[in-house]
């Protein structure tokens, strides 16, 4: 029993890393998947555990970028502080605000009306339209933005504004961050890294937030599934992001518009059929 509970924690932990870079909703992907699964644990750690489990994609963020992120440096054997990475975290930290305020004062209401099937399908159906539709609006259009640095402290707020949408479970935080950011003037590749660095303070937040709420008392059995998924996660985000990264330097992100659609029909369909 024990052998199958750390291996659904491993599918998990999957799943995490590669839908959390990919616009597709990783909350949503791991409702979905946790309906099948079945995690036999407390549903207070279910909830907990789907959260916190992001931490390991975090963590392969922090890795990936280091040099970009970390603000120190060494010059002439004195610590020197890169005010232009300093700038970058106050901009994150401005991105921040919106979705801090709502989903503290909101979380429990929001998990409450919408974390269920039918609202991940509709927003995945949503979202993938207008994945396709702003991609194609944006065909002849070229960005504004095409460095990190150029973005300004408005241009972070509006980015996080947008990160508003994805606390309804199927939006994709990535995928609303991302959007928007384009919407504005940015190009694909910024928005991308700019997301993953917004999502550092994001889930480190959010994941405090449940852990305080779960306590901080677990079962062997809970810490092993917890740091299997979170691990797992961490891994296979690596891979994740260097092929996003990769992938949108010669191609725009309707692929994903239409797997969210055909995702979403999918999913309106095979609860249809068993309910």
């Amino acid at each position: 029993m024990e052998f199958i509970e750390i291996l659904k924690a491993i599918i998990l932990g999957i799943v995490e890393g590669i839908t959390e870079w990919l616009p597709i909703s990783s909350t949503g992907h791991m409702i979905l998947v946790d309906e099948f699964l079945k995690l036999n644990m407390s549903p207070a750690f279910k909830e907990m555990f789907l959260v916190v489990i992001q931490l390991g994609a975090i963590m392969a963020v922090v890795v990936l970028y280091w040099r970009k992120l970390w603000p120190i440096t060494k010059k002439y054997s004195r610590l020197t502080v890169r005010w232009d990475v300093v700038s970058i975290w106050m901009k994150i930290l401005v991105a921040c605000v919106p979705a801090a305020i709502i989903g503290f004062l909101y979380d429990d209401l929001i998990e409450e009306l919408f974390f269920n099937y039918k609202t991940v399908a509709v927003t995945l159906i949503v979202y993938g339209i207008l994945f396709i539709v702003i991609e194609s609006r944006n065909h002849n259009r070229f960005p504004q933005v095409n460095e990190i640095s150029q973005i300004t402290y408005k241009t972070a707020l509006i980015i996080g504004i947008f990160q508003l949408l994805s606390l309804i479970p199927g939006t994709s935080r990535s995928g609303a961050t991302i959007l928007g950011a384009i919407l504005i003037g940015t190009s694909r590749t910024v928005a991308a890294e700019f997301t993953f660095y917004l999502a550092i303070p994001v889930m480190f937040g959010a994941s405090l937030l449940k852990m305080l709420k779960f306590g901080f008392t677990f079962t062997s059995m809970e810490i092993t599934v917890l740091a299997t998924g979170t691990i797992v996660a961490f891994f296979v985000s690596i891979l994740a992001i260097k092929f996003l990264m990769g992938y949108i330097k010669k191609h725009d992100f309707k692929v994903f518009g239409w797997y969210r659609i055909l995702l979403g029909i999918a999913v309106l369909a095979y609860f249809s059929w068993i309910g």
